[in-house]
């Protein structure tokens, strides 16, 4: 039982540190001109800016489980 609850430990730890990363370098890529996809929805008025990112994140989530999947395979 002390094998699992470390284990989780550690994969939570690598999921933050995976989550923090990945932030780190959206936060760079939109400093740096990032434009948005076809999709989604960004409204401006004065003083106020609101996007809703519909397709960046059906992108992102395809991506991520194309990941997962390729790894739940390898490791079969």
């Amino acid at each position: 039982m002390a094998r699992v609850l470390i284990w989780l430990g550690l994969s939570f730890v690598g999921m933050g540190l995976l989550m923090a990363a990945l932030g780190v370098l959206l936060g760079a890529i939109g400093a740096r001109g990032g434009r948005l996809l076809p999709g989604d929805i960004a409204i401006s008025r004065p003083g106020f800016t609101f996007i809703f990112p519909v397709a960046t994140s059906i992108l992102l989530s395809l991506l991520l489980t194309l990941i997962l999947w390729l790894i739940s395979a390898f490791r079969r």
